[in-house]
């Protein structure tokens, strides 16, 4: 039988209720940032950690420990995620390169170019098993100086890469999307969801009438292309933005007035609604139940039924 939803649950479908444990409710663990983006979960410290663009640090929570500071000036970092080894790999609007944070605090610049010439501005970032190096390129860090340094692109699009740390080969997966953003594998891999927020242009403009607002699905070839691209869901409210698979492959999506869940297949199940503009998302917690959003000036939480396929 199903139970009572919080208010903050909004289904489509009755599964979608089954996906939350009883009493499940949104609450706010922390907020006074400017746009609160990228949180990575951290299972060993118990510790969040998640991007304050415009204010230019990353923070860190903590149920033991609140709120502090992990880092600042912190090239207006956006997306986090770790690596095989759990260090954190970050995408960096001001370095215009992606990064990588040591467990021991040691940082280096992981890639900053493509066929030499800078990066646009690295959103957001994922990790496939075999230690490659997934990210999204659009020129939203250089688009003004709220989120990043204005610049002019050098590439003159906006792509999505590959990257190879044990040949340091940089290639671009997909060159055909407006704003590439959030993105995400199937749990088993075969799989790769990309957000394309091209509605929201980032300079002050608002939004434009018939551009993407979708995340498109694509199967990954020999682990290292990507083929047969086709949309999964289309966000009527505002645009897509992070997104995370859960263990049983359903979609958790970013996307204006909150978390819209999608099955592979396209469906919408329901949505967690969030009272402040949603940027991101990941699963944390005991056992990676816990989801924590990212949502403009505040990071919220809700119980789930459900594991996050992230790794580790």
């Amino acid at each position: 039988m199903a139970h009572k939803h919080a208010d903050c649950l909004a289904p489509d479908s009755p599964k979608f209720l089954d996906l939350f444990p009883a009493g499940a409710a949104l609450t706010k663990l922390a907020t006074g940032f400017i746009w609160a983006e990228g949180p990575v979960w951290f299972s060993e410290l118990n510790e969040l950690r998640f991007s304050d663009i415009p204010n230019n640090r990353i923070m860190r929570w903590s149920p033991i420990n609140g709120l502090s500071t992990f880092r600042q000036p912190s090239q207006r970092t956006n997306g986090h995620t770790r690596d095989r080894e759990g260090n954190m790999i970050s995408c960096e609007h001001g370095g215009r390169c992606v990064s990588r944070t040591y467990l021991d605090g040691r940082y280096e610049m992981i890639v900053s170019h493509w066929n030499g010439k800078r990066l646009n501005s690295p959103n957001d970032v994922v990790v496939k098993s075999d230690g490659t190096i997934w990210f999204t390129d659009p020129p939203y860090g250089i688009i003004s100086n709220h989120e990043g340094i204005k610049s002019d692109s050098e590439i003159g699009n906006n792509q999505v890469y590959r990257f190879d740390p044990a040949t340091k080969e940089l290639t671009v997966v997909a060159d055909d999307f407006d704003r590439p953003n959030g993105l995400a594998f199937s749990p088993d891999e075969s799989e790769l969801y990309i957000a394309d927020s091209g509605y929201a242009r980032g300079d002050g403009f608002g939004f434009e009438e018939g551009r993407p607002r979708h995340v498109r699905g694509f199967t990954v070839v020999d682990g290292k292309t990507l083929k047969d691209s086709r949309v999964i869901a289309v966000i009527n409210d505002k645009v897509p933005d992070g997104l995370r698979v859960d263990t049983e492959g359903l979609l958790w999506i970013s996307a204006g007035d909150g978390i819209h869940c999608y099955t592979p297949g396209g469906e919408r199940l329901g949505r967690i609604l969030v009272p402040e503009t949603v940027a991101n998302l990941t699963f944390g917690g005991f056992g990676k139940s816990r989801m924590f959003i990212c949502a403009t000036s505040s990071v919220y939480a809700i119980e789930t039924a459900r594991t996050g396929a992230q790794w580790p």
